[in-house]
């Protein structure tokens, strides 16, 4: 591709999102990402935020990340491999193993990563993998990077996930079968019927791969909805992530020590590039420790999720059918959803409109995500707000 055909594929393109109102502005924000925000000068109720605990700007973290960085440096210098892993690489895993209640865990740079690495390292091109068709781009694309033979069933149903694993697994066709959905879906906040992919697994003897970037710190008590289910010691691959609840960055995979030790000899994003920095490291430390030792911050997270919810409800929004404090407010047209996010924001509510790619076309929707830092009163605010744009714009009789 020349360069005056980039140019043209590029504006054309571009303005094509742009009048279909697909095309997504970023904010950069002037503030913390905390329950309040300042954008351009003007403060808003925060409701885009994964920052599920508040944990992103408690000063507990802040004071782990500094005593960390003055004691192993600003990086960690190296690849894990060479001589990238650090005292305190290790104590984070360790951690996090008992912290999901597994033998071991591993730790990536992000989230995305986890699902790069470990669905590669162990699935190839003479296996099958049954997804979840609303599973998180990561997972998609952790599934085309192995080469697998990727076999979709509808979202969350049962029956469809049996038939496609009888079907793979009496076909003769694959050496191995592994079936993977996120523990919380985070466009919808509906939960995984883990209990039933369970049982299905251990009949077709499936490898059982649950993403729970948005349960960890939120379901089971904080340690995911792996343990919300009891089912720590029958799950193979539980991934999580370090920047949403826990408050920071970074991701990581528990499960048996078999798995782990594997993966870090054959995961590429770990043998590949360097590691969490110290500071992450650090602070991340003071989180984990935080959610094993107390809920505080767990139950005021529900509460504060279903406070946004029974107030949405009651004003008459659709909100989907979510288990979970993530709240979408089901709008429909690209051009209207964003046209309420915008009347939102005008009106002093932060929250993002939400539409295709990222979910289907005539789905948008406008996705609060509550947290353990909001007041009762904040939410009061965002719900009159709610209330006056959903009138103005017709969403409400």
């Amino acid at each position: 591709m020349s360069g005056r055909s980039l140019d043209a594929f590029l504006e054309r393109n571009l303005e094509e999102l742009k009048e279909k109102g697909l095309y997504n502005e970023i904010d950069p924000l002037e503030s913390p990402n905390g329950p309040v925000i300042r954008i351009r000068g003007k403060e808003l109720i925060n409701l885009s935020s994964n920052n599920y605990l508040g944990l992103a700007t408690d000063e507990r973290l802040k004071k782990g990340a500094c005593e960390a960085i003055h004691r192993y440096g600003a990086g960690a210098g190296a690849v894990r491999t060479i001589n990238g892993t650090l005292a305190i690489h290790v104590e984070l895993e360790e951690k996090l193993a008992r912290f999901k209640h597994t033998e071991a865990a591993i730790a990536y740079q992000s989230g995305f990563n986890c699902n790069m690495a470990a669905i590669s390292a162990v699935m190839d091109k003479e296996d099958a993998i049954l997804s979840d068709e609303l599973n998180h781009a990561s997972i998609i694309d952790g599934c085309r990077l192995s080469r697998a033979t990727i076999l979709k069933y509808p979202h969350s149903d049962m029956d469809a996930l049996y038939r496609l694993a009888k079907e793979a697994r009496e076909s003769g066709r694959y050496k191995k079968i592994m079936v993977i959905t996120d523990g919380v879906f985070s466009m919808d906040g509906d939960v995984a019927k883990l209990p039933e992919i369970v049982k299905i697994a251990e009949e077709w003897d499936l490898i059982t791969y649950v993403d729970d970037a948005h349960g960890s710190g939120v379901m089971g008590g904080g340690a995911g909805t792996v343990k919300h289910f009891g089912l720590s010691d029958r799950i193979d691959f539980q991934i999580g992530t370090l920047s949403k609840a826990v408050g920071v960055v970074g991701g990581y995979v528990a499960g048996k020590r078999k798995l782990i030790d594997w993966l870090k000899v054959r995961s590429r994003p770990f043998l590949f590039s360097t590691s969490l920095t110290p500071g992450d490291v650090g602070a991340i430390l003071v989180a984990l420790d935080l959610l094993m030792e107390s809920q505080e911050l767990n139950r005021r997270l529900w509460e504060n999720g279903r406070y946004l919810k029974n107030g949405l409800k009651e004003l008459g929004f659709d909100i989907g059918n979510s288990e979970t404090p993530i709240t979408p407010v089901l709008i429909g047209e690209e051009e209207k959803t964003q046209a309420f996010s915008k009347r939102l924001y005008e009106e002093g509510v932060y929250a993002k409109g939400i539409v295709f790619p990222t979910v289907p076309k005539g789905k948008g929707r406008i996705r609060n995500m509550p947290t353990a830092a909001h007041t009762r009163e904040m939410l009061d605010q965002a719900l009159d707000v709610y209330e006056r744009v959903g009138k103005e714009l017709g969403i409400l009789r």
